[in-house]
């Protein structure tokens, strides 16, 4: 029933969601002498953040259609090159005869869509041929599609890189570290020829036990039993999905509202404060940044509850304990491809001492191929998106995979 509630409180605040609309059309409308009083403003910013939160928000677009290399403006071509079930391979294809590092991309499946990695897409478009993984929402996937499960996102990410080929570079971010070094390490296991030059992880999860944080210690803190029973939940009918068991999107998005209430309250009142005094640009960035954040995808019930038990509470990667389908999964056993991890000081979901441990795993990778970098000032977005992004921590991956690239 908890999927039921949710969509009809959503509905019930249609009316209020509409009225909130008006009363901001009205107070925006450059023909009403109201509209240029600190009055008519402040009805306007009530009634937008009144919308907002009434909102039901869907999946952005990338809308990278260009991008600048060497000065010149050089279109983009956004396509689907592999489609699975639960999965879109998009390719981020530039009119250029550039031969720049390919990179693939593996977004989290984690809540929010792919689209919340657009700028890290955007600042690597430039010097790189950029490919991702746009994981598709649970609810919109038939229950004939079949299960899965964090097995078959291991799965998914080594069909991805034989399909690609070898001279690829894999760039994790965030939960996907765990299940991308499982597949590198199963394909280094097995001496598959397309094993990629160089994996990096960024605030990934590797160790949680090395610098625990409060979604670390949430997942550890009940059995798996308790997540089964009070956040799974069945698709409603009127959805493709329908009858699918799932751990909601909006669950997921609570739960990180929740751990920084007084950050996601004060950028609201910031842009109350923005629209009254008419600070577009201010305005236009806080609409950006949650547009992204607040849209939300259910996760298929097996996948969560595999990736609470095996990476939370087992910690099986770093304990050794892992498997894949029955078969060890030994990090030991890369070689081939060279690693850079990435931590953010601030980083309050995967703390500093989490990612940086794939180093100690990972000990068969020469020492002359291997990289660290903490980034100062900066949690766990800004790592991978943002100026710190941009100005500081990309160039170091692009520079990174050139040398790998010798």
């Amino acid at each position: 029933m908890l999927y039921q509630m949710y969509d009809i409180q959503r509905m019930a605040l249609q009316p209020m969601r509409l009225w909130a609309g008006f009363a901001q059309n009205t107070f925006r409308n450059p023909f009403l002498p109201a509209t240029y009083t600190p009055f008519g403003r402040a009805i306007a910013a009530g009634a937008e953040l009144v919308e907002r939160s009434t909102r039901d928000f869907t999946k952005p677009s990338f809308g990278l259609h260009e991008t600048v290399i060497d000065g010149d403006t050089v279109t983009v071509h956004e396509r689907i090159v592999a489609h699975k079930p639960f999965c879109e391979l998009r390719h981020f294809s530039r009119v250029t005869e550039r031969t720049d590092p390919r990179v693939l991309i593996v977004a989290p499946m984690a809540g929010q869509y792919a689209t919340l990695l657009r700028g890290t897409v955007e600042a690597l478009l430039p010097d790189h041929d950029v490919y991702i993984t746009d994981w598709i929402d649970a609810r919109q996937v038939p229950r004939g599609c079949g299960r899965f499960d964090l097995d078959d996102y291991i799965a998914y990410v080594i069909e991805f890189l034989q399909l690609l080929g070898p001279n690829l570079h894999v760039l994790a971010v965030c939960q996907p570290s765990v299940p991308v070094l499982a597949a590198v390490a199963l394909m280094a296991e097995a001496e598959d020829p397309c094993q990629p030059l160089s994996m990096t992880l960024i605030g990934g999860p590797i160790d949680p036990a090395a610098a625990p944080t409060m979604p670390s210690r949430a997942a550890a803190m009940h059995p798996i039993q308790w997540f089964e029973k009070t956040v799974i939940t069945t698709v409603p009918f009127y959805y493709p999905g329908a009858l699918r068991k799932v751990f909601p999107g909006f669950v997921q998005l609570s739960g990180f509202m929740t751990m920084n209430l007084d950050r996601h309250i004060g950028a609201h009142v910031d842009l109350f404060n923005h629209l009254v005094e008419g600070d577009g640009d201010s305005a236009a960035a806080h609409r950006k940044f949650y547009d992204e954040y607040l849209s939300v995808m259910d996760l298929p019930a097996e996948f969560y509850l595999q990736t609470v038990e095996t990476v939370f509470q087992r910690q099986a990667l770093a304990q050794g304990t892992m498997t894949w389908r029955g078969q060890p999964v030994n990090p030991a056993a890369i070689s081939r491809t060279a690693l850079m991890t990435v931590e953010g000081e601030l980083d309050d979901i995967s703390a500093p001492g989490q990612t940086i441990a794939a180093h100690k795993l990972c000990s068969g990778i020469p020492e002359q191929r291997r990289a660290h970098h903490l980034q100062e000032g900066t949690g766990h977005f800004g790592m991978f998106n943002g100026r710190r992004w941009r100005e500081q921590v990309r160039p170091r991956l692009t520079a990174f995979f050139r040398e790998q690239e010798g």
